[in-house]
This record gives C-alpha cells, sequence and structure tokens, in this order.
C-alpha cells in the first residue's frame, strides 16, 4: 500500500510525506518519523500504523488531540481522502495514488492550509520546521511548516554522498 500525507503550502504548492514504516510516529520530539516543531504539536502527537491493507492512526495521548474529518479521535482507520489534523496542520491522506485531485484545505487564520514535504528515504526522519512568527505566537502570519525546503536542501549537503 502506497501512502502520502499530503499538504499544501499557502502558495498552494503540493508537498508530500511518504509513509514507509509499519509506525510512523508524528510529534515535536527528536525521536519522531515526522518531526513538527510546532507549539501545538505534543512531543509524540500520535502515530501511522500500516498493517496489510488497513492504515490507522492512534492519538498517543496529546494535549491538543488529533483529528480525523473534523472528528477528535483517539484511534481510527484512515482512508484516501481523510483530512488528518495536527496542531496546524492539515494534512490529506492519499492512497495508492487515491484520491488523484487533492485541493488546498483553509484553515482558521490562513488563506490555505500550508505545507512543506518530499518524497522520504525509508526509516529518514523528515522535520517541519516552525517559522519565528510561528513561535512568536503569531499563528495567523505564520506559514509553519515553509521552512522544511531549506532544511531538505540542508540535510542533503550534510549526508555522505552514496557509491554507485
Amino acid at each position: 500500500m502506497d501512502v502520502k500525507l499530503v499538504m499544501f503550502k499557502r502558495d498552494g504548492q503540493r508537498k508530500d510525506f511518504p509513509i514507509t514504516q509499519k509506525v510512523t510516529v508524528l510529534g515535536r520530539g527528536e525521536e519522531c518519523g515526522l518531526k513538527m516543531p510546532l507549539p501545538a504539536v505534543s512531543r509524540k502527537h500520535c502515530e501511522i500504523l500500516k498493517g496489510g491493507d488497513n492504515l490507522k492512526v492512534r492519538d498517543l495521548a496529546s494535549s491538543n488531540g488529533t483529528y480525523v474529518n473534523n472528528k477528535r479521535i483517539n484511534e481510527t482507520a484512515l482512508k484516501a481522502g481523510d483530512r488528518l489534523v495536527i496542531g496546524s496542520v492539515v494534512f490529506t491522506v492519499q492512497l495508492d495514488g487515491r484520491p488523484e485531485k487533492i485541493t488546498p484545505v483553509k484553515t482558521r487564520g490562513e488563506k490555505a492550509a500550508s505545507g512543506v514535504g518530499r518524497p522520504a528515504a525509508q526509516g529518514e526522519i523528515i522535520e517541519l520546521e516552525a517559522d519565528i512568527a510561528s513561535e512568536a505566537g503569531n499563528a495567523e502570519e505564520s506559514d509553519p511548516i515553509a521552512a522544511l525546503e531549506a532544511m531538505a536542501s540542508e540535510a542533503k549537503k550534510n549526508q555522505p554522498e552514496k557509491k554507485k
């Protein structure tokens, strides 16, 4: 099963986060598979569980909750097109290329849902970085994950080249 969490930057640019592990933890903590250092995100906020043809999300006792399709959940199955909300970040779940067309989601205080990403290598930790305005508490003016692209290019610079 090909699983992606899809987000959109304010400018409408689509970013995909492939979920390749059987268990992927999302949160602020250093050990998370998808790191989201945002004030509204817990250290270990939730986890995505892949098993056969099943996909689930489980909240890990986060302070602000995990939401699927505007409902707070403890644990629930995820389907293609579901909206997963963690803090101020809105992901659309894409399974095996479905839904084919995904549109940005408008959220409170934003023109469109923010988003970042790139395909991740197997087992790689992806980090979402809050910009300075978000840390200062000015959520309306912030694009809380816009810095990921810069981090991705920096991470590539710091990785040793693979021999062919």
